[in-house]
């Protein structure tokens, strides 16, 4: 196992910079997630940390040593990617076992690391089989075994579920996550998908244009987000912001003029954190999970009117898409209520949930937490 360490790395082609000044501290065992749009940097920056990439500039250390001088092979690493790579005409025993007969290892001991890992991926069935008779879960759990058999110091996952079907995703982040806790051993694993962020990581790093925005554990990083690019990218279905202006209300408390129509009430607690952004233009963050539909048109203070689009009912839930001042928004609702297209309802605001944009930098205003 290992602490990984990078230090001011940087990669350009040509004119482009493809990562920007990364500076990270990955712990010994951690599961790190890499997550971003494409074209972000975040699969480059893992390729650094393989050595399939040179740097352009910066340090990466394994257990404080640097190695950006050396090999793949040197540094000890396993990768398993989005392809699954396996050899066609060989069996998932040969496939797991290739790199550890290349590397001059006993046949006794090579047999011992393919069973055990093969028992822990629940694939033990299957040594005599060759990749064209396994399924696309099974495939992976096979790429995955031949980079356990190396007991690396660091594992590296570059979108290793993008070719599987939504079900088997969802079952292959429970195995992934089995598998850190049986092994303990660093990862770091790159997606462009924040539900499998969510889910695997210890600590989420956001990266955009090729630098890091954001480093956290996944529910600091969802519910307290630095910016509007976070806030929009983490969380499905992503969060809603709506234009506004911040003014007085009576008793010396503060409102949201929405630019929609609606006035809603910021709570005491943000006073002094909103205070210099007192009759100035700004948006307001909230997720669809902290607004709700009141089909009934009730007289709830901290809401707004709007004309529903689209319900989506996904079982036992479900949303109401609207549009509001010409921005698209989200809403939850109840499969059992009477909301539908084309209805004019009051949609309810969690002001406790809301979050305060800049509307030129796009930061998100930091407030106090208990």
């Amino acid at each position: 196992m290992a602490e990984v360490i990078l230090e001011q790395l940087c990669k350009n082609y040509g004119t482009v910079e493809a990562v920007r000044d990364v500076n990270l501290t990955i712990a010994d065992g951690e599961f790190v997630v890499l997550v971003g749009p494409s074209g972000c940097g975040k699969s480059t920056t893992l390729r650094m940390v393989a050595g399939l990439e040179e740097l352009t500039g910066g340090n990466i250390k394994f257990n404080g040593q640097i190695v950006n001088d050396l090999t793949p092979k040197q540094r000890n690493i396993a990768m398993v990617f989005q392809s699954y790579a396996l050899y066609p005409h060989m069996t998932v025993f040969k496939n797991m076992a290739f790199g550890l007969k290349l590397k001059g290892l006993a046949k006794d001991e090579i047999k011992r690391r393919v069973a055990e890992a093969a028992a822990l991926l629940d694939i033990s069935e299957l040594m005599d089989r060759k990749p064209r008779e396994l399924s696309g879960g099974q495939r992976q759990r096979v790429a995955m075994g031949r980079a356990i058999v190396r007991q690396p110091l660091v594992f590296l996952f570059d979108e290793p579920l993008s070719n599987l079907d939504a079900a088997l995703r969802g079952q292959m982040r429970v195995e992934i996550k089995r598998l850190h806790k049986a092994l303990a051993t660093t990862i770091i694993y790159v997606t462009h998908d924040q539900i499998e962020a969510m889910t695997l990581a210890d600590r989420i790093v956001v990266m955009n244009a090729g630098r890091v925005v954001q480093v956290g554990d996944p529910m600091t990083v969802y519910n307290r987000p630095i910016d509007k690019f976070v806030a929009a990218f983490i969380g499905t279905p992503k969060m809603n912001f709506l234009a506004a202006r911040l003014e007085t209300a009576g008793g010396g408390g503060l409102v949201l003029q929405l630019e929609g129509g609606g006035t809603l009430p910021v709570p005491e607690s943000r006073t002094r954190a909103y205070q210099p952004y007192l009759n100035k233009a700004v948006e307001m963050g909230i997720r669809p999970d902290h607004l709700s539909v009141d089909d009934a048109g009730g007289s709830e203070p901290a809401g707004f009117e709007a004309t529903i689009d689209v319900v989506e009912v996904t079982g036992a839930g479900a949303l109401a898409f609207f549009s509001f001042a010409g921005v698209d928004a989200a809403a939850q609702c109840l499969p059992r209520d009477t909301a539908r297209a084309g209805q004019r309802v009051l949609i309810a605001a969690d002001m406790e949930h809301m979050h305060l944009i800049e509307t030129d930098s796009g930061r998100v205003v930091p407030v106090e937490t208990a």
